[in-house]
């Protein structure tokens, strides 16, 4: 590792504490197969990319505490999208432009062989009229060899004055850059316009430095929350798909939930304005911890997409342990009929042992299975009635579980609902406590998987057509898992541990 960073007291700071405290965290309080902040607080995946062979995933990153604080940049590294390194922090707020935050961004192999680094510096440029601070955000670059990074001296790259007209400068961050196929570059940022509604920015460039707006891409007119955060598009499948995270959403039935959100747009591009074309929306996640997606193509061309996994608006409780904050399991994603699938990356298969297995199994009440327990496992099951002629009411998978604790899954045959729960894991506030979603399609056959990874679980419904994923706050030796059902059923069930 070069003494580049020296330079910088910030970053000096951080990974001193980095290295002071974080080997002192045991690793049995640590998840297994998901990342975690390697010490304080993590948030949103930044620069989620492909460089030199491995797979590089920073984030949203306060080292000195458990709680929100002036934003770096954590860095981790993995050679299978499961297992993660902790790097040095790769930034620190150690600039005039960046100096209350480096926000999030994104990251990407150049021809010359450097990593390149965009991202959202944050700067306060006095008070607003009612007195709170007035920010101004812009867009910066670094480059750097995978561990050390150097900021451009002619930050920042992108400023309030490329904004289409009515746009604010307050509201306008998270780029994403990809290359395209002439050499050049585009990124897309989320802004708010004229009437304070979210829109997403393109911008291209021929060199990486030099950047003109292009076009809105995406407008919200007011329809999914407010501000648009964290966007991300590219070609899937033969769809242009663009995934956005809008703030302060209002409930739509089961599909689009109050608070902070994710949203999949699913269409075309316009010949003529390079605007998205919508055919379809939908949530991209039904769970409770959710948030702020990002992705890569890997080098066999698979999309993968990560999210940090937690709430906004369950931040606020706390937490226990010197870090806080972990991302979601990697997903490879298709779409299919006009819908974003996701499904556990194909690497999570290397991680498993210890196969048991049950076929046909008669759930009436109360079910236990020997060697069905544990809190890092990969766990797939089948349902179905044992008589179609009378179909039971209701299936339950209990698991994070001992005594009054538990966190359940809750699947409805009347209304085909599926309902995620904590109410009983150990929160001690009036957090959120469960989400439920409808079925899109149910041919009697109920089928799940779930990723239980101590601290988490990640549920994937059917092939994938919908997912479910909620933080866990229990104590991860509470690791029995059980079934009951009203009614009678019959299920299959397959489950590893995971290593």
């Amino acid at each position: 590792m070069s003494t580049q960073y020296t330079d910088s007291v910030k970053l000096y700071a951080a990974r001193r504490h980095e290295a002071l405290f974080s080997g002192n965290i045991p690793a049995s309080d640590r998840p297994v197969v998901h990342l975690e902040s390697q010490i304080g607080w993590m948030n949103d995946p930044n620069g989620f990319s492909l460089y030199k062979g491995r797979y590089h995933l920073f984030y949203q990153y306060h080292p000195f505490s458990s709680v929100w604080g002036p934003m770096h940049w954590g860095h981790a590294v993995s050679d299978d999208l499961v297992h993660w390194e902790h790097l040095p922090a790769a930034l620190a707020p150690d600039e005039r432009y960046d100096s209350s935050g480096c926000f999030s961004g994104s990251a990407l192999e150049l021809a010359d062989g450097r990593h390149l680094l965009m991202y959202t510096g944050l700067s306060q440029t006095g008070r607003n009229p009612d007195g709170t601070p007035a920010n101004r955000q812009i867009q910066c670059i670094a480059y750097g060899d995978g561990v050390d990074y150097e900021k451009y001296e002619g930050n920042p790259v992108i400023d309030s004055s490329q904004l289409p007209e009515g746009s604010s400068p307050q509201d306008f961050r998270d780029p994403k850059i990809w290359a395209c196929e002439d050499g050049g570059f585009r990124c897309v940022l989320g802004s708010l316009d004229a009437e304070r509604s979210g829109q997403i920015l393109q911008y291209r460039s021929a060199d990486g430095i030099s950047w003109e707006f292009e076009c809105v891409l995406a407008s919200n007119h007011g329809r999914y929350g407010v501000m648009w955060e964290c966007p991300d598009t590219f070609v899937l499948d033969g769809k242009q798909v663009l995934l956005v995270s809008p703030q302060d959403m209002l409930p739509e039935g089961n599909e689009f939930m109050s608070g902070n959100g994710t949203l999949a747009l699913i269409g075309h591009l316009d010949d003529q304005t390079g605007a998205l074309v919508e055919e379809a929306t939908q949530s991209i996640d039904y769970g409770i911890d959710f948030y702020a997606t990002q992705t890569l193509e890997t080098a066999d061309g698979r999309r993968v997409m990560v999210a940090w996994m937690q709430n906004w608006d369950t931040t606020s409780v706390g937490s226990v342990q010197p870090w806080f904050g972990q991302m979601t399991l990697p997903r490879e994603l298709h779409v299919r009929d006009g819908r974003l699938y996701q499904w556990p990356v194909r690497e999570i298969e290397e991680a498993r042992r210890n196969r048991v297995a049950y076929e046909d199994v008669l759930v009436e009440g109360l079910c236990v299975l020997d060697g069905v327990r544990g809190r890092c496992v990969d766990l797939t099951l089948t349902v179905r009635s044992a008589d179609e002629d009378d179909p039971y009411s209701e299936f339950f998978v209990r698991f994070a579980q001992r005594g009054r604790f538990r966190s359940s899954l809750c699947f409805r045959t009347r209304d085909r609902s599926l309902m995620i729960n904590r109410k009983h894991s150990g929160l001690r506030r009036a957090v959120v406590k469960d989400r439920k979603c409808k079925l899109l399609s149910y041919d009697g056959t109920l089928r799940l998987r779930m990723i239980l990874d101590r601290f988490s679980v990640e549920v994937f419904v059917g092939e994938g057509e919908q997912t479910m994923t909620m933080t866990i706050p229990t104590d991860p030796s509470f690791d029995e898992i059980t079934f009951f059902a009203e009614g009678k059923a019959v299920m299959d069930v397959e489950k590893y541990d995971l290593v």
